[in-house]
């Protein structure tokens, strides 16, 4: 054979591959023979083993997935991700989009092992002969090693890490070829095709094919078109620089460039391809994804659900463990949000305060002997910054930890806690006091759990009636100085811990404090509610009465789901009895009293017998809520005015006499009208609907009259030795007139007298004459019987 150029182009030619290939092998004998033979003393079995060892997380990968918040009746709230991922096994990606994969980043990928020699070495000879067409020499098992690789390292947040998971050193290429050898053993070639569509960055955020499918063209991975898979293969080697919302010219190009390898590859004719190429791309099939509560259809509620997640130890020992799981661990996290219910109570709010009024109104209801949370609604429903939209990032029903705010003092509601303390320590509904108004407190005791608090100038008023009442009447009309008196002998501390117990928070309490032992709120005035506390916490404290004495922690995720079907166990509601059924049904018969004959008449469920409520109005009519419940459900309302707002003129007046500018509707500034009948019946009426009217329980005799006690000897005393003496004994003294023979104001002695039965804090009546029976038998000739 003569000797030509074509010839002597060849053997050069031949030549090159000689070379190549002795590079080639020397490069493969050093990375993968050489650490071997260094292993010798540990025997040949423990240096082969050494080859299949691998990182766990390529044994047993887990790339980050989103995880899906879901309502109560299984439709989609939200998603938490870093990566918008969805796995989905290899039959359900068209087999179309699997091929076109292969033909554009690994056409023999069936036929070879770990490594693809002849592609190794076409994209070798390519690169260096400097002919400006670049290749990739990576077999889709070398591409995966690095991809978990490079994953591995982001959820660690270590830099250093990515970059050399990234490093073009000859290093890391062995490296990645020895893991790939090893991954083979392990898995067969679908597997490892099923996890590379799964990893794949496909850019725009859409991570797997699952996902860039929804995200690119509105469908799912199974139905997945020619030039549609064309596009979404084409975006493995630059996601980028070929992202078709931002550059669809770049982007069709390089899918025309997957249709023409494919048809290189006979895997379809010229002519599908030319038609696939015909087809262009719009950005309006592009289906974002959501990420995070904004935008969602309850936000507050959402952000109470990841709030819940990142305290649940079941997601890890740190909250920054808790944190990786929600956005990397592809969880389903059903809750118990109800739509119909959340609607309800926003639209109670709504309609009477709008999201741009210069006021906060919030309605939550809470599930009795569960702690579901119900309904979280407020008149700010949209998160977010604009302030002149009525936007916001404060859940105001929630607690500060929770994503609350400041908190609003909860006025007469907090009574509820100074009766039940009183009836826990035995004292009866029937324990009367002489509620005058004004009630001169001034310098007057009261036990606190930091010991003794006086008032100097303490005068208190009613804003209802005044006289002389059991417990019965006092909470009916929510008389002050009848619960002050009660407080004072109850004790301030034991009327707080009762709160405490009860599940009642403060919303922005000082380090280390809270009901019980904060000094602010450590103080006489404590049962007429000056504490600031979240909305939420009221309704969990009222529906511990509805509960009977069961209180439940509030919550809203009821269950979590791991991407492989294990199940987390969610934040519990540590159900438990925190006060008698006895105690309970006392105060439950006392609220019944305020809607029957109370301030609560107003607020009267429709078709409703069994419920209970207390209003509440705070000085300067800062805030007015309404408390109540039925067995079933209980409901907290509130509105107040907004500190932080610059359109609020304040006065003296509160929202009393304000009319809200969105609704046009006139605030009374009472808890009845405002918040009771305006938003918390008409959330409770709706939530009540269709479900039955249960009873309620009756005290018993003790909790109604008190334990039975004898009216101690008094003889030989003064009246007022007397009277310090019953009074020491919890019983109550009143003085009263009878008709009488004796001149007027005559002391005729005590009823019941010494050594009668009475209730334990019953009352003993000082009878004094009228000096009215003379009179009376001079004009009718009768002999009056005397009274008492």
């Amino acid at each position: 054979m003569p000797f030509t150029a074509k010839r002597a182009g060849s053997i050069a030619y031949s030549l090159l591959m000689f070379g190549v290939v002795s590079v080639l092998a020397g490069v493969l004998i050093a990375g993968l023979v050489v650490p071997l033979a260094a292993m010798v003393g540990a025997g040949s079995r423990a240096a082969a083993d050494a080859l299949d060892n691998l990182p766990s997380q390529l044994a047993t990968p887990t790339p980050p997935t989103r995880s899906t918040v879901l309502m109560a009746n299984g439709q989609v709230l939200a998603y938490f991700y870093d990566e918008n991922r969805i796995p989905v096994p290899l039959d359900q990606i068209a087999p179309v989009m699997r091929e076109a994969q292969l033909a554009i980043e690994d056409h023999r990928f069936y036929e070879h092992g770990a490594l693809d020699v002849k592609g190794t070495l076409r994209a070798l000879i390519s690169n260096t002969t400097g002919d400006g067409n670049t290749q990739g020499g990576s077999s889709i098992t070398q591409q995966y090693v690095k991809m978990v690789q490079i994953e591995a390292c982001e959820a660690k947040a270590d830099a250093a890490c990515v970059r050399d998971a990234q490093a073009p050193t000859l290093q890391r290429k062995v490296r990645e070829l020895r893991y790939a050898i090893a991954l083979e053993k392990r898995l067969s070639k679908d597997q490892i095709l099923e996890r590379y569509l799964n990893i794949a960055y496909y850019g725009d955020g859409a991570y797997g094919i699952e996902a860039a499918a929804r995200h690119y063209y509105s469908t799912t991975a199974a139905k997945l078109t020619l030039p549609q898979a064309a596009m979404l293969a084409g975006l493995v080697q630059n996601p980028d620089g070929n992202n078709p919302v931002r550059n669809p010219g770049a982007a069709l190009e390089r899918r025309d460039v997957v249709l023409n390898r494919m048809a290189e590859l006979n895997i379809i004719t010229a002519q599908r391809a030319a038609s696939a190429k015909r087809e262009g791309y719009s950005d309006k099939w592009v289906k974002p994804s959501r990420n995070g509560c904004v935008g969602t259809r309850y936000p507050f509620l959402c952000d109470y659900v990841r709030r819940t997640l990142l305290n649940t130890p079941s997601l890890g020992a740190t909250v920054q463990d808790r944190e990786n799981t929600i956005m990397r661990g592809g969880l389903t996290i059903q809750t118990a949000i109800d739509p119909k219910s959340q609607d309800i109570a926003q639209n109670a709010v709504s309609r009477i305060i709008g999201a741009k009024d210069p006021l906060i109104s919030t309605m939550d209801m809470v599930q009795p002997g569960t702690g579901l949370i119900l309904a979280m609604a407020q008149n700010r429903p949209v998160m977010g910054s604009d302030r002149k939209a009525g936007d916001t990032y404060y859940n105001y029903s929630a607690e500060a930890a929770m994503g609350g705010a400041e908190g609003y003092q909860a006025g007469s509601t907090f009574k509820v806690f100074t009766a039940a303390a009183a009836l826990d320590q035995g004292i009866p509904l029937n324990r009367h006091y002489d509620a005058r108004s004004p009630l001169n407190l001034s310098g007057v005791p009261f036990r606190t759990c930091l010991g003794i608090a006086r008032d100097p100038n303490y005068n208190p008023r009613n804003s209802t009636v005044s006289g002389y009442m059991d417990m019965h009447r006092g909470m009916a009309m929510s008389v002050n100085t009848y619960f002050l008196q009660l407080e004072r002998d109850t004790g301030v501390c034991a009327a707080s811990k009762m709160a405490d117990r009860m599940g009642v928070k403060e919303s922005q309490p000082a380090a280390g404090q809270n009901l019980t032992n904060d000094p602010r709120i450590q103080v006489p005035s404590f049962t007429l509610g000056v504490a600031n506390v979240s909305p939420l916490s009221m309704a969990e404290a009222y529906a511990t009465f509805a509960a009977r004495g069961v209180h439940c922690d509030p919550i809203i995720v009821s269950k979590i789901t791991t991407q492989n079907g294990k199940d987390l166990e969610p934040l519990g509601a540590n159900c438990k009895q925190v006060i008698s059924k006895e105690v309970a049904d006392g105060v439950t018969t006392l609220l019944r009293g305020v809607m029957t004959n109370g301030t609560g008449v107003p607020v009267q469920l429709s078709g409703i017998r069994n419920q209970a409520g207390k209003t509440g109005t705070i000085e300067d009519n800062q805030a007015v809520w309404f408390d109540g419940f039925t067995p079933l459900v209980a409901g907290t309302a509130m509105i107040a005015i907004d500190p932080t707002s610059k359109h609020w003129r304040y006065d003296h007046s509160g929202v009393k006499g304000y009319t809200v500018p969105s609704t046009g509707f006139y605030l009374q500034g009472h808890g009845s009208t405002d918040a009771g009948a305006r938003i918390w019946r008409p959330a409770m009426q709706a939530a009540m609907n269709g479900k039955p009217d249960v009873s309620f329980h009756n005290p018993p005799p003790d909790i109604v009259q008190g334990q039975i006690s004898t009216v101690p000897f008094l003889y030989g005393l003064t009246i007022a030795d007397a009277t310090a003496k019953l009074r020491a004994a919890g019983l109550s003294v009143v003085r009263q007139y009878v008709y009488s023979d004796q001149p007027r104001y005559t002391f005729l002695g005590w009823s019941p007298g010494p050594g009668t039965p009475i209730p334990r804090y019953g009352t003993v009546a000082a009878l004094f004459s009228n000096g009215q029976g003379m009179v009376q038998r001079q004009n009718n000739g009768n002999r009056p019987k005397k009274k008492g």
